[in-house]
């Protein structure tokens, strides 16, 4: 979780020191698709969690 909070932070602030409107346009588009992985791999964690103690496999 760390990892994310430390991209949101450098993402936004090469976002705030750009002028061009297309560059803070992708790097609002690339903030929101770094949390969307993140929240795809935590889903895949928790899957992964919940075959592993899936009593049929006992």
């Amino acid at each position: 979780m760390e990892n994310i909070e430390w991209l949101q932070q450098q993402i936004e602030t090469l976002r705030s020191k750009s002028d061009v409107y297309q560059e803070q346009a992708f790097f609002l588009a690339l903030g929101n698709a770094a949390l969307e992985q993140q929240k795809r791999i935590e889903q895949a964690e928790g899957e992964l969690d919940g075959r592993m103690w899936n009593p049929r496999q006992w």
